[in-house]
């Protein structure tokens, strides 16, 4: 456990390690803002894990493992992490593309298959809304055959993230409102697409709701019911996880416990114990006196 007051470093350190776990950071949402302001080279490394970023001249990301170097889908997933922050509220209460995010953050460290997948298709998504912009503005004549390239990588890779997601949907027991992409949805709206210049469907659209008691907790929760969902949702991934892979991943909790009331603070001290735990927190009176046992305690 570590103890400090605000802006003590306590997050840094896990954002450190789940960079170890997924290659990026989860607060960050351009490369350079990982390194501090004014150096050009940052790196971290632990138990043989490392990543190096280098923006000297010609931006470069490595990884490596055991000093060997790799390619992310091949780093990704070597230590497995499930995060629990108090930004996490956002899953629920913010746009599409956050909940989305979310479950590519799960599902890439789970599926090397869905990683792969995922990146093609945004790739193949790109160039196919490219010569959709083309068509439109430059009046391109394009054979069939060359949207059906890019037609077909979607379709394929599509079908992968549409049934992985469904499945942890399932699991999670959330409302999954998916956009199927296949040869028949791509001809119905071929003349949309064209005048938006946009690919209109396929897992790009897809969205998830959270339902408690018939409502969408989105447009008809609190803060406190969206809240509790959250935390409900955290011990389900770490269920989940554990299902996929056959261990049990290591549980990030930065600063939660003054975002749970005192039965659910206790509830998480139960499984706390049960698995590897690295937490932050600002309050040490905030977690129960039998429980501080279980942790070694780092003040900064």
């Amino acid at each position: 456990m570590i103890v400090g007051p605000n802006a003590a470093g306590k997050t840094n350190i896990l954002e450190a390690i789940y960079a170890l776990s997924t290659g990026k950071s989860f607060r960050a949402e351009k490369e350079i803002e990982v390194i501090k302001d004014g150096v050009e080279v940052a790196r971290i490394e632990a138990n043989g894990l490392e990543i190096l970023w280098d923006f000297r001249e010609r931006f470069s990301k490595l990884y490596r493992i055991n000093g060997v170097g790799k390619r992310q889908v091949d780093f990704v997933g070597n230590l497995r992490c499930v995060l629990f922050c108090p930004q996490d509220i956002e899953i629920v209460s913010d746009s599409p593309s956050t909940r989305r995010r979310y479950l590519d953050s799960v599902l890439n460290l789970v599926y090397r298959e869905y990683w792969v997948a995922s990146r093609i298709y945004e790739k193949a998504l790109r160039q196919r809304n490219r010569l959709l912009w083309r068509i439109r503005e430059e009046r391109l004549a394009v054979s069939r055959q060359q949207l059906d390239y890019w037609d077909n990588l979607l379709i394929s890779n599509g079908k992968i993230i549409h049934d992985r997601r469904r499945e942890y949907l399932n699991f999670l027991d959330f409302d999954y409102d998916h956009s199927i992409i296949s040869e028949e949805r791509l001809k119905k709206y071929a003349v949309e697409e064209i005048a938006s210049a946009t690919t209109l469907v396929g897992p790009q659209r897809d969205d998830f709701r959270v339902i408690q008691k018939g409502r969408n907790l989105k447009s008809f929760g609190s803060r406190g019911e969206q809240r509790l969902a959250i935390f409900a949702m955290k011990l389900k991934e770490l269920e989940y996880v554990e299902k996929i892979i056959g261990e049990k991943p290591t549980l990030l909790l930065d600063d939660i416990f003054s975002e749970l009331d005192h039965q659910n603070r206790h509830k998480l001290l139960q499984i706390i114990p049960k698995q590897q735990t690295i937490m932050t927190t600002t309050d040490l009176h905030l977690v129960e006196k039998a429980a501080i046992k279980h942790f070694e305690l780092i003040n900064l």
